[in-house]
């Protein structure tokens, strides 16, 4: 049998993570149990909650090691562009290469409810990964590719976009095959940008 790991394993926090995205891979949220991740992780049933209050707050550390790596994932695409056009676009790629990756993270991202405790850690990780597209979005307003108005307005359009096809990629639902969604995004992207040059000037999204 296992020998339990020490409650005072140096990369206890991340081993734990680590387990709990397995487990989430295994059986969802809902019959994820912090006991059964500190059994899979190999260490004392009380060692998780040196890190973590309860299953929720787990759970949204996971989620903020998600919007982390997605914003990661999107300025290591962007890093390639040429000009704010090409930003916005690989920043999109950046999202879906993401979801493609850590379809786990991406789960947990969003199926968390307002209801259940998002911390303050991972809220701020979610700003700053729409504040990634929307400074994209802002860079081609500023060159003329994007009608004036509120950014907020064409960034939730192109987030909708690219999680939705995240979502189908990762579901295997998309009418080919899931190595091909890439090529297919650049189409998405140019269909996208068309239909915003289309919104009149001053567009607002809600607050």
């Amino acid at each position: 049998m296992r020998r339990k790991s020490s409650y005072h394993h140096e990369n206890l926090k991340e081993h734990l993570l680590n387990a709990a995205v397995r487990l989430i891979a295994e059986v969802g949220t809902e019959a994820f149990t912090l006991r059964e991740v500190a059994r899979r992780a190999g260490v004392s049933h009380n060692a998780p909650y040196r890190h973590f209050e309860d299953k929720h707050d787990l759970l949204s550390a996971v989620a903020a090691q998600g919007f982390e790596r997605l914003t990661a994932s999107m300025r290591r695409a962007m890093a390639q562009a040429r000009n704010a056009e090409d930003r916005l676009r690989l920043c999109g790629r950046g999202y879906v290469q993401f979801g493609l990756r850590w379809p786990q993270h991406l789960r947990v991202m969003f199926d968390l409810s307002e209801a259940e405790k998002i911390s303050p850690e991972c809220k701020r990780a979610g700003d700053r990964a729409f504040q990634t597209l929307l400074d994209c979005v802002v860079g081609l307003q500023a060159e003329g590719g994007l009608p004036p108005g509120n950014p907020r307005t064409f960034a939730i359009i192109a987030w909708s976009s690219v999680h939705g096809f995240a979502k189908l990629a990762i579901a295997g639902r998309l009418p080919f095959p899931q190595s091909q969604a890439l090529d297919f995004l650049n189409l998405m992207a140019v269909v996208l940008k068309e239909g915003m040059l289309r919104l009149p000037g001053g567009s607002r999204a809600p607050r």
